[in-house]
């Protein structure tokens, strides 16, 4: 019998099979869907900023007007502590990683929901939704620290007393710490959300009370005197970042190897979590959203 070479005009194949197990993520055909992750990035810019006479511009008011606010409520109606700092300064770095963090949860919280009849029509990675709404935080996070490199150079140049310290060297871990806690945070309670939808109406209010259980608007050195409030704080994983960014960028911050550690374990359990969550709740969350 005469050999046949295979024929090599064949279309690729391409096997999809059912999930199984508890941690089935297939990080390979992630990195294969990264054109549509980044499609998704595109289209996330799109659909916020449609329509809108100012555009891109949010990116940087939304964040300058709410220092500009807690400078004046916190910094001077309640004159709490920045630990020397020029206050604008010290609400600005407290909240540019606040909102990427905050971002990350509320993009990802609805992803089932929000996304349903994409999911219905056609395959493709899930997780690749909610990776996208984190890396669309990321550029904004991006764009929001060189507006505040910016004014950290005004007022460098007009004589405060900042400086930059060692611990800038860690920026990029602190940076993909918040985005990973983010992004866990979030995909648990998009999971959760299919079953039960008062968690999409509660994760904004339970947002802006870990804002406040953190160390944004005041400096964790203010609860030394208190340990049980400071050990609550220290049990915060958002703790560890916002004083190691602050401390890298203004010189000012109480923060540790071992903070960031136990920050660093409690994001990995989180997205952890998430992932297994998620995993099983894709498998059927047709039936229920």
């Amino acid at each position: 019998m005469p050999f046949s070479a295979p024929d090599q005009t064949a279309p690729p194949l391409t096997v999809i099979r059912p999930r199984s197990g508890w941690f089935d993520i297939d990080l390979a055909e992630l990195w294969r869907y990264r054109d549509l992750i980044v499609m998704f990035v595109k289209r996330n810019f799109t659909v916020l900023y449609k329509q809108t006479i100012l555009g891109p511009l949010w990116i940087l008011l939304n964040p300058l007007l709410t220092t500009v606010l807690f400078n004046v409520v916190f910094g001077g109606i309640a004159g709490l502590s920045t630990d020397g700092t020029p206050s604008f300064l010290f609400y600005m770095a407290g909240n540019t990683v606040w909102t990427f963090f905050a971002a990350c949860i509320n993009n990802t919280a609805n992803t089932f929901v929000a996304n349903a009849q994409v999911f219905g029509k056609v395959y493709f990675p899930r997780l690749t939704m909610p990776i996208s709404q984190a890396l669309t935080s990321l550029v904004n996070f991006c764009i929001q620290f060189a507006m505040f490199c910016v004014f950290w150079a005004y007022f460098r140049l007009t004589g405060a007393p900042l400086h930059l310290t060692a611990w800038a060297f860690a920026l990029p871990l602190v940076v993909g710490l918040v985005m990973l806690l983010g992004l866990g945070v979030g995909i648990i309670v998009s999971s959760l959300t299919t079953k039960y939808r008062d968690l999409a109406i509660a994760v904004g209010f339970g947002v802006q009370l870990w804002m406040y259980v953190s160390p944004v608007v005041y400096p964790l050195s203010t609860l030394s005197e208190s340990p049980r409030l400071r050990a609550l704080m220290l049990a915060n994983p958002m703790t560890a970042p916002v004083e190691a960014f602050r401390l890298a960028t203004l010189g000012t911050g109480t923060v540790t190897a071992g903070m960031l550690a136990y920050s660093a374990v409690f994001t990995l359990a989180a997205l952890a979590l998430g992932v297994v969550l998620f995993s099983r709740i894709e498998k059927t969350f047709m039936d229920t959203v």
